[in-house]
């Protein structure tokens, strides 16, 4: 199964308009509305991540959505389906560590227990409007320029390295804790949506750098043509986890070039032109990059 094309066939079965960014906008309440699901095997290893490890990367990856549209993250509500093999210490340090991801802006404000054969994890995020402009994935206009935060390829790398399980505690530790503990990038989104005016596409980079961009590529019907070497990166990391590996949860954004003058924290990686559809990368163009990505239905290598 196809993720992208069962997305297709869910957004024409429901006619809605709401469907196809990360956070559906509801303008008439002033908020944004996500939904993200971790599944065992799937997503995680529990022989891999501690509860707490679960969940605080169980809401910073909801919370990270919600930036991604350039809402202010504000409530979540969280489903835990659990099976026999755990115990109540195991809930007790899950919410211990999705606390700690809250911070003080965000509030759990309910949920759902129930069992299960594995541990799933569904959560639902608000995010308020007021003071911000929402961004869309179709908004990337030519001319404007691609811009993201932080590092890309970290999180793959420590997930490489835990799934080998040949790693230095010390040495490594950047990129172990960028896979289990990520960060959501609020600031950066605040930075952008409390001072653009005008039209403009973000995304997070959960599936990859690359997904993120060759996605705004497609639903704005544009060339996004990237200088791989400009992407900030690790030098120990390669290039080809730079742009596919995932679960950064940085910040792709695309906007007016008179912007840039007003932000902070950010890194200038290519522009928007006219033209084919598609993602041009050091003058390699891509209209599909599926087989490189996340496979969000097959379960993690034992």
């Amino acid at each position: 199964m196809n993720e992208k094309e069962l997305i297709k066939i869910i957004k024409l079965t429901l006619n809605s308009d709401y469907i196809g960014d990360d956070c559906a906008y509801l303008k008439n309440l002033g908020i944004v509305v996500s939904q993200d699901s971790l599944v065992e095997d799937i997503h995680f290893r529990l022989d891999l991540i501690s509860p707490f490890q679960l969940g605080y990367k169980s809401v910073m990856v909801n919370i990270s959505d919600i930036c991604a549209s350039g809402a202010k993250p504000v409530y979540l509500t969280m489903a835990l389906s659990l099976p026999k093999y755990v115990d109540e210490n195991f809930v007790e340090e899950f919410y211990k560590g999705a606390k700690n991801a809250c911070g003080a802006e965000v509030k759990i404000v309910g949920g759902d227990l129930t069992g299960s054969d594995k541990v799933f994890i569904s959560a639902t995020a608000l995010g308020a409007v007021a003071g911000r402009k929402i961004s869309s994935r179709c908004n990337a206009k030519a001319g404007y320029k691609v811009i993201v935060s932080g590092e890309h390829g970290n999180s793959a790398k420590g997930l490489k390295l835990l799934l080998n399980g040949d790693f230095d505690n010390t040495k490594d530790q950047k990129y172990i804790m960028a896979h289990l503990m990520p960060v959501a990038q609020r600031k950066f989104s605040q930075n952008i949506s409390t001072q653009i005016q005008t039209d403009y596409a973000m995304m997070d980079t959960s599936d990859g750098l690359a997904d993120a961009l060759i996605q705004i590529a497609k639903a704005s019907g544009v060339t996004v043509k990237i200088d791989t070497k400009k992407i900030p990166h690790d030098a120990s990391v390669d290039m080809e986890t730079v742009l596919y590996g995932g679960e950064d949860y940085q910040i792709v954004a695309v906007v007016p070039a008179e912007l840039l003058c007003k932000l902070e924290n950010y890194t200038e990686i290519g522009e928007i032109t006219c033209g084919a559809v598609g993602l041009e990368l050091d003058n390699e163009f891509y209209t599909d990059i599926d087989n490189k990505l996340f496979n969000h239905f097959r379960e993690q290598n034992k």
